[in-house]
């Protein structure tokens, strides 16, 4: 009895290394998608990010035409590399919106010095309540709001080069 007590570590050890090593390699779907897709924007009401530029309101997503709404970070990453197709939407006549999920005005404003500013309105979700209630799980994510406040599209990630023709059809399907 005692020869297999000397084996169970071992053999306790190999199941939970072949637990993990399948968790690993087994495919699986670990992108949140919103459960708002198609639904209207939850009413909100954020101040001003910078003094440069005015806060947002779901209201101000409801005034009759198509809109983007950024969320993003100074601390983000990502959030720099899709920042040249934000100018280049912009540049194309595209209105875009932003919230800043927990950030400080002076990051805020560095980010967008250094980077670039495409955004009409940015409101500052410092505790990312607004965030969280429209199903956005982190920073860059993109929503498509049509010209009725209603959420018709989530773009999960950073906006690429190769993405914007989809967005600009999005866009012009929402109006």
């Amino acid at each position: 009895m005692n020869r297999w007590l000397l084996w169970l570590p071992l053999v306790l050890f190999s199941l939970f290394f072949g637990a993990v090593a399948t968790g690993l390699m087994m495919p699986k779907d670990n992108i949140i998608e919103s459960k708002m897709v198609g639904k209207p924007m939850p009413s909100f009401a954020l101040p001003a990010a910078i003094e440069q530029r005015p806060g947002l309101s779901s209201a101000d997503l409801a005034r009759g035409k198509p809109t983007l709404l950024n969320i993003f970070a100074s601390w983000c990453l990502p959030c720099i590399a899709e920042a040249p197709q934000l100018l280049a939407l912009q540049r194309a006549g595209v209105e875009i919106n932003a919230i800043a999920s927990r950030d400080t005005p002076e990051d805020v404003a560095n980010f967008l010095n250094r980077w670039g500013n495409p955004y009409t309105r940015i409101g500052s979700d410092t505790t990312s309540r607004v965030q969280l209630e429209i199903g956005s799980s982190g920073v860059p994510e993109t929503f498509v709001i049509d010209g009725n406040g209603i959420i018709v599209h989530q773009h999960i990630g950073d906006i690429r080069p190769e993405d914007i023709a989809m967005i600009k059809k999005l866009l012009e399907d929402a109006g």
